[in-house]
This record gives structure tokens, C-alpha cells and sequence, in this order.
């Protein structure tokens, strides 16, 4: 089918899952304040390991949301996608009602770091231990990565385009140029996000192989990107799942659209090498600023990567300068993400969501953790900073090599045609 350039994508809900919050109401009032949820790990079987300090999901009971038939099937982060994607839904008012004359109507893109790791820890432990026949069926899905895309398709009867991003923590913001290109294709409407679960003691011991993974354990000085202190990342749980339609049948259900996905650009620079880093993320940005038909000077407010290590976080406060040139040393950048972690390809698409309340409210959330900034960028640090907001740039790179931005554009701004 070919690609038409009328067909606008808009962003008509939110769904939420983050260490500060469940719900877009809860996280934004956290998110606004700069309130900082970084603690010590809890997790079971995860305290003699040297990862300290983590964003952790503690405001979540999935069995309240999601039935007990899903839960047995499906692993923590699959959880989490699935009450994301209930909560995107609600706001965006769509329904079953909305769809089941055309179910091929709706799709699902979800992006995957490392898939289900606590589920399949638990069934192997039960293998060595116990045998075979206490190994349940559902390991042979629940580990997958593109579990959560599967199964919130199954749940929500959605039979349209859907997909799986495994492109590193980039990922995040990738799944937004596939659910664009299934809009521009003739889908209506698809649900599209990340949520990771990466805190079970198996798939910790996988990120110890982090070379830029914290093992501070101070929460306060464990994640402080662009300082003199930085001494790597924290991980998180959580994510967020966000409903985006095509305009006019956003429109056409009464619903106004919140955001305009505007413009996406990625590259890869390989595995650690952040030096390379820079020419990368500066390519994607131009990339996602081309495709939008955004100057320079339009960009409001930047959402780093801010990955916490100080070689990473140059090149990137170069990539922003290179990209951007002079405006680049002047506009608002910010990293809400340094007061949960970093939810690996959950985290863009939680700055994705937080760019849009952002861009509703006309203000820049801080950088929690964050005052003595090395860097010649403007990172907003200790409170919220209010001004007016039309659009935003996304930045997201992954410890692969992975580099991607996207433009958001606020639902006041619409986009031009820039066929």
C-alpha cells in the first residue's frame, strides 16, 4: 500500500507505568516537581548482587487490571505493557464499539530490550529443580520479546499491522516511525510503546556486563548525568504505551488530538563508542527535523538520553550543538528520567509522553539529582521552568549503538505539509 502524506499521526492517549506513578496524573505531578523515586533494590534474590540502586514499579497490583488468564501467561513486563495499554485506551476513548466492524483497523508496535526475564528464570529454576513437568507452557512465550505486542493484540482484538522494534533502548522512539508509517500506509489507529521489567536477579546479572551501568549505592549520587560526578545509569522498570491515530478518524470519533508525531531519524554508531555517538545522534536529529519540516529554531524543549557516563553525555551536549548550531546552547534541555532510571526502550517512550504533558501545560520538568552542570547546554535543573511550548525533541540511544530522535509537535501547532 502506498504511503500518503495527508494522513496525519496524532497522539489521542497516554497510558503510564513508571517507579513515580500509574497513571498520567500521578507520574506528571511527580514528573513537574523533579521528585526523585531512586532507591535501594528490593527486589527478591536481587540483594547480594552489586547493582544498589534502581527505579523499582511498587504503585502496581496487576491483578487489578489484568485478568487472571493474561497473568499466568505472561511475563512482569508484559504486565505492565498490557495495564499501560488499558490506561492509553481509556484516554483515547477508544473502545471496542470504536473497532469491531474493523478490527484490521487498529495495529500494535512495541519496543523490547531483553523480553521476560523473570518468567523464564522462574521456569528454568523449576526445570533443574523439579523437572520437566513442572515447566509451564506458557515459557515458550512469555520470555519472547514481542510478548507484549502479541498479547495486548490478542486481549484487544486488535488484526491490524502489528510489529515488535528490538533496536536497542532506541527502540522506543523507532516504534513511533513504524506506528507513522502504518498510519500514512491506511491504518487508522495504533497502540504503541515499551514497558521493561529488568530488575529479576537473571536479567540484572546480564546488565553487570554494563560497562556504564551505576553500582553506586547512593540514590542520590548514583544517576547524575552531564555533572562531574557521573559514574554511569540506573536501570528502571516500567514504561509507557501510547494511542496514535490518523487525524481525521481521530476527529471523526470526537476526539482532539493531544500531539502531532512529527518527524523521526536514526542511525547506528556500534556498540560503546560514544565519541561516534555525536555524529550519530546529530544525523538523527537532522533526520527527524528534515522529515518534520522543523528548523532549528522551532525546538522548544530537548528530552536527553542523558545516559550518565561523561563521554556519552559530551557527545551528546555536541550532537545537540552540532544539530541545533547556536540555538542549540540555548534551548531547554531536560532528563526527567534521572528521578526513576532509565527503563531502557520504556524510557524514550515515557519522554515521549512526558514531551506531551509538557507541551499541554508549557512547562519543562527538571532534572532531579542534577545542579552543577559541566556542559555547555541549558539543562533545567532543580525546579520546573514554565514557558511556552510547541515542540519538543525526543533524543534516545542505546548501549548497542543504536541513536534516534523524534519530533512531537503539540496539537495547536499542526504540522505543515512537507510533501
Amino acid at each position: 500500500m502506498s504511503t500518503r502524506s495527508d494522513r496525519r499521526t496524532v497522539v489521542t492517549g497516554i497510558g503510564v507505568i513508571a517507579p513515580n506513578g500509574v497513571g498520567t496524573d500521578v507520574f506528571w505531578k511527580a514528573t513537574q516537581e523533579g521528585i526523585s523515586v531512586l532507591d535501594r533494590v528490593t527486589r527478591e534474590g536481587c540483594g547480594d548482587l552489586p547493582l544498589r540502586v534502581a527505579g523499582e514499579v511498587r504503585g502496581l497490583d496487576p491483578a487489578t487490571m489484568i485478568e487472571g488468564r493474561y497473568l499466568v501467561q505472561t511475563d512482569r513486563f508484559t504486565h505492565f505493557a498490557m495495564a499501560a495499554a488499558d490506561l492509553a485506551l481509556e484516554d483515547a476513548r477508544l473502545g471496542r464499539a470504536d473497532y469491531e466492524d474493523e478490527p484490521y483497523d487498529v495495529g500494535v508496535v512495541t519496543a523490547a530490550g531483553s523480553g521476560g526475564g523473570e518468567f523464564g528464570q522462574r521456569e528454568l529454576q523449576r526445570l533443574w529443580g523439579q523437572g520437566s513437568r513442572y515447566v509451564g507452557p506458557y515459557q515458550s512465550i512469555a520470555w519472547f520479546y514481542a510478548a507484549s505486542t502479541g498479547q495486548i493484540s490478542i486481549r484487544g482484538g486488535f488484526k491490524g499491522p502489528c510489529g515488535v522494534v528490538a533496536s536497542d533502548e532506541a527502540g522506543g522512539l523507532d516504534a513511533f516511525a513504524h506506528a507513522a508509517g502504518a498510519v500514512a500506509r491506511g491504518t487508522n489507529a495504533v497502540v504503541v510503546g515499551s514497558a521493561e521489567a529488568p530488575l529479576a536477579p537473571y536479567s540484572v546479572v546480564c546488565q553487570l556486563g554494563y560497562q556504564d551501568l551505576s553500582t553506586s549505592d547512593d540514590p542520590a549520587r548514583a544517576y547524575r548525568p552531564f555533572t562531574s560526578e557521573a559514574c554511569g545509569f540506573v536501570p528502571a522498570e516500567g514504561g509507557a504505551i501510547l494511542v496514535v491515530e490518523e487525524e481525521s478518524a481521530a476527529l471523526r470519533r470526537g476526539v482532539q488530538p493531544r500531539a502531532y508525531v512529527a518527524g523521526h531519524g536514526a542511525t547506528f554508531t556500534g556498540p560503546s563508542r560514544w565519541k561516534e555517538s555525536r555524529e550519530g545522534l546529530a544525523m538523527s536529529i537532522r533526520g527527524a527535523l528534515e522529515q518534520a519540516g522543523c528548523a532549528a529554531e522551532e525546538i522548544d524543549v530537548v528530552f536527553a538520553d542523558a545516559l550518565g557516563v561523561p563521554e556519552a553525555d559530551r557527545a551528546e551536549a555536541l550532537a545537540i550543538s552540532d544539530a541545533l548550531g547556536a540555538h542549540g546552547r540555548r534551548v531547554p534541555v531536560t532528563a526527567p528520567k534521572t528521578g526513576i532510571g532509565r527503563a531502557y526502550c520504556g524510557g524514550p517512550v515515557l519522554d515521549v509522553a512526558t514531551a506531551v504533558l509538557a507541551m499541554e501545560h508549557g512547562v519543562v520538568p527538571p532534572t532531579p539529582g542534577v545542579f552543577d552542570v559541566c556542559h555547555d547546554i541549558d539543562v533545567v535543573t532543580g525546579k520546573a521552568r514554565k514557558v511556552p511550548l510547541r515542540t519538543a525533541l525526543v533524543l534516545s540511544r542505546g548501549l548497542m549503538g543504536s541513536n534516534a530522535a523524534l519530533v512531537v509537535r503539540g496539537a495547536a501547532d499542526r504540522p505543515r505539509d512537507n510533501s
